[in-house]
């Protein structure tokens, strides 16, 4: 009768024991369940501020890319809105929560590849030249053949037809990849649709640790011309076979000296042994009509971001693409 009485208490013990393991179990899922609400509650209103904010940075952006088409019709790396980094500093008073980054790109500064190809869908010589010569840089790693072949690929891409150009690529190649899809036969909407092109890989688009990648030199919008006040050196290398890599440094240094003259698109011709080089005024200008505006909101290590594409013309800023990230 006494064991039976020991054993009863030894059941009950380990029932309390399970009771109170399951209780605190309960305690501490729910513990952490409340913790994580809280959480997402606050990631959330922080990030609705930090979208706010960053739209602020992205309206003050517009309002210095209008002030500064207002003044003048020639744009270059020494306008306000190329400093515009700068006007990050002062949103740290603006806001009692965070602040944004700001910063504007001259797409007009890129080869636009869009115009690759003219209104008969053939090849317009002058941009082809301009890419090939962009590929062939040192930096790209790519032999004549092995350019010639992706600039026939980005052709094909582009114009509307279905007939390979040369070592170009059509539906006949892309069909029949394992993961296959059409040619698309129309003007880029992105830069990132070249990842789709025959030939294009994502070193070469994006670049690695020891080179750049072509990303940063091309753009979808554009009119065709490219702004030499505002283009990479590289892209200033490609305009011409005789622009080598000190020739275009010290086009670079002069357009940023603010003692000489770039408002006339011949200012090229002033660097010295740049005189008997001459530009088609077909390819090039100075003043800019696309740019991108990339705004962050930040708060310690909390960002929210908008891209979007801006295209600037009789004093009239349309916005053409918008992206949160």
């Amino acid at each position: 009768m006494m064991r039976a009485r020991l054993d009863n208490k030894g059941i009950a013990l380990i029932l309390t024991i399970l009771i109170v393991s399951l209780v605190v179990s309960l305690t501490l899922q729910f513990n952490r369940s409340m913790r994580s609400n809280l959480y997402a509650a606050a990631n959330l209103s922080d990030g609705i501020k930090l979208g706010c904010i960053a739209r602020s940075g992205f309206q003050g952006a517009l309002a210095v890319l209008y002030a500064d088409g207002s003044l003048s019709s020639v744009d270059s790396l020494r306008d306000d809105w190329a400093y515009v980094k700068a006007y990050s500093e002062v949103s740290v008073s603006l806001f009692e929560d965070g602040y944004f980054l700001i910063d504007i790109t001259d797409l007009s500064g890129r080869i636009q590849i869009n115009h690759l190809v003219n209104e008969q869908g053939d090849y317009n010589d002058a941009q082809r030249n301009i890419l090939l010569r962009l590929l062939g840089l040192p930096q790209f790693e790519l032999d004549a053949d092995e350019a010639e072949n992706l600039v026939d690929a980005i052709k094909d891409w582009i114009d509307e037809d279905n007939e390979v150009t040369r070592f170009g690529a059509e539906d006949a190649y892309y069909l029949t990849l394992e993961d296959p899809y059409p040619c698309k036969n129309g003007p880029l909407e992105s830069p990132e649709e070249l990842l789709l092109v025959r030939g294009m890989t994502r070193d070469l688009f994006y670049g690695t640790e020891e080179a750049p990648g072509i990303s940063r030199y091309v753009s979808a919008y554009g009119e065709g011309k490219i702004n030499i006040n505002t283009a990479d050196h590289l892209v200033l290398r490609a305009l011409s076979d005789r622009i080598d890599e000190e020739l275009a440094e010290e086009m670079v240094a002069y357009r940023m000296d603010e003692d000489n003259d770039i408002a006339n698109i011949n200012w090229y011709k002033e660097v010295p042994g740049m005189g008997d080089i001459a530009l088609s005024a077909d390819v090039i200008t100075t003043s800019s009509t696309h740019f991108e505006i990339v705004s962050e909101g930040i708060k310690d290590t909390l960002r929210k971001g908008i891209k979007g594409i801006v295209e600037r013309k009789d004093q009239k800023l349309e916005i053409l693409s918008w992206k949160v990230f």
